[in-house]
């Protein structure tokens, strides 16, 4: 299974340091597995990021028990942001690895409160392969499910 390669020198993670409460954050939620806190890049008012407190540069190197615990801390969080800013949408973005778009290799979900023309733009060229392929690609991932 491909890896992703955590790009962060030893010791210079910045949400490690935010874990650590060894640089400021305007935190929103914690418990012992993850830290909720404002994005200092606020896309819309309420924008969240919810990181696992172990680092662990992306999703697969998280436990199962990490992932969902940052799944709850999202979820948790995300009902919250609807309750204050009330917006009409909401995503949650999660990358992985450079050409996921990942620029903090720190595992962590953003919560983004969404609006009409808010400039986020979250489209991908669909390429609908035929229904065999399809159907390899998916035998490939059960076997490998399996493995």
């Amino acid at each position: 299974m491909p890896m992703f390669v955590d790009t962060s020198p030893p010791g210079s993670c910045i949400f490690c340091k935010l874990v650590a409460q060894e640089i400021p954050a305007a935190i929103v939620f914690e418990d012992a597995q993850t830290l909720a806190f404002m994005d200092l890049g606020q896309v819309n008012p309420g924008h969240v990021l919810v990181a696992s407190k172990r680092h662990a540069a992306n999703l697969l190197e998280l436990s199962a028990d990490e992932a969902a615990a940052v799944m709850r801390t999202a979820h948790h969080v995300a009902g919250a942001v609807m309750a204050s800013f009330e917006p009409p949408g909401l995503t949650l973005l999660q990358a992985n690895g450079k050409e996921g778009d990942q620029t903090v290799f720190h595992f962590h979900m953003h919560v983004v409160p969404r609006h009409a023309g808010d400039g986020i733009t979250l489209s991908w060229p669909r390429k609908d392969p035929p229904r065999e392929v399809l159907q390899a690609h998916a035998l490939r991932l059960r076997q490998a499910l399996q493995g």
